[in-house]
């Protein structure tokens, strides 16, 4: 007499759960990456607001003192304050590593001529000379405007190595470097438009950012 063994309906084996789980896991990560298609958010900030002008200037200011100081001036405000003065999605990208919608953010099509400082100290991070249309969604550079103010981590989570970029005195969460760019450098900078604070180059005396005047006068 032969005997047949079967599986009880509903319960799928380990095996197949384990594979299941391992899939779901994969396509979270892919959907959450940089460069990943916009299907991974469902935050539809179409412009990111910034934090008030007042405050921004007045705390880079005072920590400053001069256009000129050097980069150890600038400085991180503690929680309490971030929450007051950062948009909910700034928050979450800066301080938990968000990422925000491509082709739904202020910055990924931005052409006009500045700086992009960090949204939480005002370090100067990025120039748009070297911004390009990556066809990411997100703004793209091939290299930080001040390579001390910008400092890059492994980044493992979903179940991938990445290479996470972030701002030296702030800490904040930018975005991720990818070796796919353009020459010279080869480099992409993928970085959240949430992150930053865009000063175009008309008011970069005013804000205290006068010695990045030169190098557009040049162009």
């Amino acid at each position: 007499m032969t005997r047949t063994l079967t599986r009880p309906l509903g319960r799928p084996s380990a095996r197949r759960t384990a594979a299941r789980v391992a899939v779901a896991a994969l396509t979270a990560g892919l959907l959450a990456a940089c460069n990943g298609p916009a299907a991974a958010q469902t935050e539809t900030n179409h412009k990111t607001t910034q934090p008030s002008t007042t405050r921004t200037n007045a705390t880079r200011q005072g920590a400053m003192g001069t256009s000129n100081a050097n980069e150890t001036s600038y400085t991180k405000p503690d929680d309490a304050e971030l929450r007051k003065t950062l948009t909910p999605l700034q928050y979450r990208v800066t301080q938990h590593e968000g990422t925000e919608p491509p082709f739904k953010n202020e910055y990924w099509d931005n052409h006009e001529a500045g700086i992009y400082v960090d949204v939480v100290s005002g370090e100067p991070l990025f120039s748009s000379l070297d911004k390009y249309e990556s066809g990411t969604g997100w703004p793209s550079f091939t290299k930080p405007l001040e390579p001390k103010n910008v400092r890059t981590k492994e980044d493992r989570s979903f179940f991938m190595k990445r290479v996470e970029v972030r701002s030296a005195h702030a800490d904040s969460h930018l975005g991720h470097l990818f070796d796919d760019g353009p020459a010279p450098t080869g480099q992409r900078y993928c970085m959240n438009s949430a992150s930053m604070r865009f000063i175009p180059v008309e008011r970069l005396e005013a804000e205290g950012y006068g010695q990045y005047v030169a190098m557009f006068e040049k162009k």
